[in-house]
């Protein structure tokens, strides 16, 4: 088998699908890419089991087959070469492939394609459609509130709810919590599912800014469609907590602040935070932020004082400042507002402006102040 294609082309293609391949697979075969070529269409598929992709593209190919390569090494020559077009010389009898371009020739063992394990397919499946720039900021507003403790691991990806036209995602790691609400999402049904950190970290890197993603899924997958890319992400098999019941409802006390001014400060005071906990303190009165952090062990301090609009009872209260920032580089309104209740209880962030057919709704929880 025998056929040429443009190397950046393909390096662009492989890039993409090569963010699946773990650094230590299960099986020697998962380091490698699946070419198949069938009427001139070369379909690339990578995948650790949990997690795949296959896309496809265009090539001059003499006659169909397909080969897996070992993809570290296919990667580094197609960074190493200039764009142009290049041959692949597949040997079906060994499995030996030989890459010639402008330069010359590198040969490589490639391994039989009967060995690959096989990517599920969309079989009963329910469909929802969505933008794909809708999924991107999904992604980017949800995934860092997500867990990596594997004990918790419904935590470990993002909650999809499926409410007819509507789309809620929920991400939380029990500090924090992220609640992202979608309205007119084409989808007749009601369901729920997790999907893995990975596989949205993956789709996130892969969509482009414009078209539609069909997103299928059954009891154990979700099936990710755009243009010539399908991504599949095993679901995670657990029950997600229930989220609304650690949101506070009654929250008498309301901070609305400038979010880039609160955020530039709490860079700043973070610097002098204990480097353990990340405490920052809160000291809220009307119209007054003072925002301080202490490292006792270093003697280190820093204090700040914002301008803001608060209405309640002052109040001193401590939040891990870490938390707080990586919620505010994510909201995009000029102003945000923080809902209290008490120094024990978790605070609510909002954006002072709400998007049309969005929600979202951020919670984090209060670090306990030492008197």
């Amino acid at each position: 088998m025998k056929f040429s294609v443009s190397s950046s082309e393909l390096l662009k293609k492989l890039q993409m699908a090569g963010g699946v391949i773990g650094s230590n697979p299960v099986l020697p075969i998962l380091e490698d890419f699946l070419f198949s070529i069938s009427n001139n269409q070369l379909k690339i598929a990578a995948t650790d089991l949990e997690t795949s992709i296959t896309t496809e593209m265009e090539v001059m190919a003499d006659k169909d087959g397909a080969v897996a390569i070992p993809a570290k090494i296919l990667l580094d020559t197609l960074k190493a070469l200039p764009q142009q077009p290049i041959t692949f010389n597949v040997n079906e009898e060994n499995n030996s492939v030989e890459i010639t371009s402008a330069y010359g020739k590198y040969r490589l063992a490639g391994e039989s394609s009967q060995d690959f394990p096989k990517i599920p397919e969309p079989e009963t499946v329910d469909t929802v459609t969505v933008a794909a720039p809708t999924l991107m900021q999904i992604i980017a507003k949800t995934i860092f509130a997500t867990s990596n403790d594997e004990l918790r691991l419904a935590m470990t990806g993002v909650y999809f709810q499926v409410n007819f036209g509507s789309l809620t995602c929920v991400a939380t790691d029990a500090h924090k919590l992220v609640k992202y609400t979608f309205q007119n999402i084409a989808s007749d049904i009601s369901t729920s599912f997790i999907i893995p950190k990975k596989a949205l970290n993956l789709l996130k890197s892969a969509l482009s800014d414009g078209g539609e993603v069909q997103l299928a899924f059954n009891k154990s997958n979700a099936f990710f469609s755009f243009g010539e890319t399908k991504l599949v992400g095993r679901l995670v098999d657990a029950r997600y907590p229930d989220y609304n019941a650690v949101i506070p409802a009654d929250n008498p006390n309301t901070l609305t602040v400038s979010r880039q001014d609160l955020l530039s400060s709490l860079k700043r005071i973070a610097i002098y935070a204990n480097k353990t906990t990340n405490q920052v303190v809160l000291n809220i009165t009307d119209g007054k932020l003072t925002i301080s952090a202490q490292d006792l062990d270093f003697s280190n301090e820093a204090v700040e004082q914002l301008v803001c609009q608060y209405e309640g009872e002052p109040l001193i209260i401590g939040f891990n400042a870490k938390f707080l920032i990586e919620m505010l580089n994510v909201l995009e309104s000029d102003e945000v507002k923080l809902e209290l209740s008490s120094p024990t209880r978790a605070g609510i962030l909002l954006p002072n402006e709400e998007i049309e057919g969005e929600q979202i709704l951020m919670l984090v929880m209060p670090v306990m102040l030492s008197n």
